[in-house]
């Protein structure tokens, strides 16, 4: 095995950074590629390496080890550092030192991290992007707000600059106390029909994705029309606040009072003058129903 470089230490993981994103940047803070990176370490990988956001690699107890003692980090502090994802059984249980890199589905690849997180975690300025994933109790977006920077789509292949939106960092700095995952998910199916069907909040958030795509030029020629691939960074403040009073429904149906009482709160909230969800709304059906 490769005696371990001074700067090893230097090249450190991001929190929630995919294992292939991670290993990508420290081979290439020595001029290699994730796989020579591997063969040295006397690792033996199978699969596909196309890179991160498309692959990720998962190692073997004594692959990781290995990583361990070539970056100086512990085990446990990688483990708790990059993905979550649990490695397939025979690489978990594997005794030798092995990985296998496998497709990520688009809907659960990480997302490109804020670029000056990334220089402070790596010894050269001149390094890949590091993906990471995004939280799992909040909307899936990335929202940056030390510098200012989100991503909310893999094919953003860079983070976007959101100096223009002060709202979106002001949600993420108050989600001291996050959803539970029911109304969350309740929440982002709500204000994604509502995104899509241009109702309640149109106005703003079209307003909005006009901020984000004049600040960031480079979104207007991209693989996919920014109002898909924004479209959870848009709506994420709202997302968040209906979100936060789903989680205060009792678990009875409301009466008409209660209802009216709760929608007239929920419009304060979200700052509209009047909330009133027709019967076919998500919202109205996700009042009336247990």
């Amino acid at each position: 095995m490769w005696p371990t470089p001074p700067g090893a230490l230097h090249v450190r993981p991001l929190p929630r950074e995919s294992a292939a994103s991670y290993l990508t940047r420290l081979a290439a803070a020595y001029h290699l590629s994730a796989a020579q990176l591997l063969d040295g370490l006397h690792i033996t990988a199978t699969g596909t390496p196309t890179g991160p956001p498309a692959t990720e690699i998962h190692l073997s107890p004594e692959a990781t080890r290995r990583l361990s003692g070539f970056t100086r980090i512990p085990p446990a502090h990688l483990a708790r550092a990059l993905a979550r994802q649990p490695p397939p059984a025979a690489i978990g249980t594997a005794h030798a030192a092995t990985a296998r890199w496998q497709p990520v589905q688009p809907a659960m690849q990480p997302l490109p991290a804020c670029t000056a997180c990334t220089i402070h975690r790596s010894p050269h300025k001149a390094v890949p992007a590091a993906w990471i994933h995004p939280a799992p109790n909040l909307p899936r977006a990335l929202i940056c707000t030390r510098h200012q920077q989100a991503a909310s789509d893999a094919r953003h292949r860079t983070p976007l600059d959101i100096r223009c939106l002060p709202e979106l960092t002001h949600a993420r700095l108050t989600a001291r106390r996050p959803p539970t995952a029911a109304s969350l998910s309740w929440a982002t199916t709500i204000t994604t029909r509502w995104y899509d069907h241009h109702q309640h909040l149109h106005e703003r958030w079209h307003t909005r994705l006009h901020q984000l795509t004049a600040t960031n030029p480079h979104l207007t020629p991209g693989p996919a029309s920014p109002t898909l691939t924004c479209r959870n960074l848009i709506t994420y403040p709202e997302t968040l606040t209906l979100a936060t009073a789903l989680d205060r429904l009792p678990p009875h149906p409301l009466t008409r009072t209660q209802q009216t009482a709760y929608l007239h709160h929920l419009a304060s909230r979200l700052q509209l003058p009047r909330l009133a969800p027709a019967d076919h709304d998500l919202l109205w059906q996700r009042l009336t129903t247990r």
